[in-house]
């Protein structure tokens, strides 16, 4: 319990979630499927998925260490705040952890989704479950919501050592010069002709980068897009990966900036599935590591709750937008 004299601000970190074991793999598909069922084909690919990288998502462990270590680096100069995570689609859910939080006494809590960019489709989803556990709790709470962070320095800085990392190893292959695909996750293009922030906020994110790095022949692409079929953005990796060989490139470093985590979608995606088209297209291959535990994604997160705590706000209309 939080008491009166310590005043406490609580930070809420929100994401998709993931299974803990294959037994979960099943009615987690139908979780984030909005309770659609699952076919049982594909339940047993994504099983044998999630088999190759250790029978489980390792999302929620990292997540848990990532709000220890910003719970501790908010509280280097005063402690004043206590740091949560809530999963959309998969347990810890966000409505829980926002009850607990409610009982625990805080009435103030910053919201911080574990992505940087906004988009209406994660996002704004989180926060729509923030609203629909305060409106199930009832208590009073001042809400801070953080749903743009994807220009912080500290982030930046990240992705560009991160960058510098990999391009080491490839040069120590004998690869000095190899084409690099920053990649992140599709969503359908209608989200941005509806006015979706995404893709521009991903585009914002890469240049700055670009400028934090040694000249680079940088490309984007797009990976993991929906089983619909509807439009995705684009161009798909395993397109980029194609053109690239066709080109007569010898190596590609892949940058998952559009992810913070390690998750299924880049220990399988990238890490096997990518990796296994990019070979087979004689490309010598690596990737960037994900910023995970880095203490500059730490400062990065540290600088964006910190900046919400000093402000009120509300969430965009129908999401979120901007702290301002």
């Amino acid at each position: 319990m939080v008491s009166e004299k310590t005043k406490a601000i609580g930070v809420l970190l929100t994401a998709v979630g993931g299974p803990n074991s294959l037994d979960e793999v099943g009615p987690f598909l139908v979780d984030i499927r909005g309770g659609r069922l699952a076919s049982p084909e594909l339940v047993a690919e994504f099983r044998e998925r999630y088999a190759k990288i250790g029978g489980r998502s390792p999302l929620l462990e990292i997540s848990t260490a990532q709000a220890k270590a910003l719970e501790a680096r908010l509280n280097q100069e005063s402690a004043s705040f206590r740091c949560y995570v809530g999963m959309r689609n998969w347990t810890p859910r966000i409505r829980d952890v926002y009850a607990r939080m409610v009982s625990d006494g805080f009435d103030r809590i910053v919201v911080l989704p574990l992505t940087p960019y906004h988009s209406r489709r994660s996002v704004g989803a989180y926060f729509r479950a923030v609203q629909e556990a305060e409106a199930k709790v009832g208590a009073p709470v001042n809400h801070t919501y953080v749903d743009s962070w994807n220009t912080e320095p500290a982030l930046v800085d990240a992705f560009a050592g991160k960058i510098a990392d990999g391009l080491a190893r490839l040069e120590a292959r004998g690869f000095p010069d190899p084409a690099v695909v920053f990649t992140a996750h599709s969503l359908p293009t209608k989200l941005m002709a509806e006015g979706d922030d995404y893709a521009a906020e991903l585009r914002e994110t890469m240049d700055l980068i670009l400028r934090r790095t040694t000249p680079l022949r940088a490309r984007m692409a797009y990976q993991s897009a929906g089983r619909t079929d509807e439009p995705w953005l684009g161009p798909p990796l395993e397109q980029t990966l194609t053109q690239l060989a066709k080109d007569g490139e010898k190596a590609v470093l892949i940058v998952p900036f559009g992810f913070i985590s390690d998750h299924l979608e880049l220990l399988y995606d990238l890490d096997i599935e990518a990796r296994e088209i990019a070979e087979d297209l004689g490309l010598a291959f690596d990737r960037a590591d994900s910023l995970n535990m880095d203490p500059r994604f730490i400062d990065a997160m540290a600088a964006a709750v910190g900046s919400a705590a000093s402000r009120a706000s509300t969430p965009r209309s129908g999401s979120g937008g901007r702290t301002s």
